[in-house]
C-alpha cells in the first residue's frame, strides 16, 4: 500500500467559526491549530497547507484558568535600547482580545513559512459578527474537556 502524498492543487478547504464564548484559552488554541494546520483530514501531508479557514468569534469572552489572568505575561522588544515591554494578559483582553487568541494559535503552529501561510487563515473577532457570510461557514462545536473525578 502507498502513502498518500496530496499536493498543493488538489486541497479543497472549508471555513468553520467557532464560538469562543466560555472556552479557556489553550484548548480553544489546541483545537483552532488542528483545524488550521488540516491534522483532521486523512488526506494530511505535514509539508503541505492543507488545512481549513476559521472563523472565532467572541474573543472577548475567553477564559484563562487559576490565576493566569493576572500572572501571565506577554513580552515584545522593538530592537531598539530600553525597547522592552510586558503586558499581562489581564491588559491584552480588555484591549484587544483578538491578539490573545492570535498569539495563542500561533504559537501551537510550525514556526516556518508554513506556520506564517497558515496563520492568515485564521480570522479573530471580540464580538459576535463577523464579514465572512458569503464564504457559508459551518458551525463547529469544540470539544469541551471532561472533568476528572478524584476516587480516593
Amino acid at each position: 500500500m502507498r502513502t498518500l502524498a496530496i499536493k498543493k492543487d488538489q486541497v479543497q478547504r472549508q471555513w468553520h467559526l467557532v464560538d469562543a464564548e466560555g472556552m479557556v484559552l489553550g484548548r480553544l488554541a489546541s483545537q483552532v491549530a488542528v483545524l488550521l494546520r488540516g491534522k483532521h483530514k486523512p488526506i494530511f501531508t505535514p509539508h503541505v497547507d492543507a488545512g481549513d479557514h476559521v472563523i472565532v468569534v467572541n474573543a472577548e469572552k475567553i477564559q484563562l484558568t487559576g490565576d493566569k489572568l493576572r500572572q501571565k505575561q506577554y513580552a515584545r522588544h522593538s530592537d531598539y535600547p530600553k525597547g522592552f515591554k510586558s503586558f499581562r494578559a489581564e491588559e491584552i483582553l480588555k484591549t484587544r482580545p483578538e491578539s490573545l487568541v492570535t498569539m495563542a494559535v500561533s504559537g501551537m503552529l510550525p514556526k516556518n513559512k508554513l506556520g506564517k501561510a497558515i496563520i492568515k487563515k485564521l480570522k479573530v473577532y471580540a464580538g459576535p459578527t463577523h464579514p465572512h457570510t458569503a464564504q457559508h461557514p459551518m458551525s463547529f462545536q469544540l470539544k469541551k474537556a471532561k472533568r476528572q473525578e478524584r476516587h480516593g
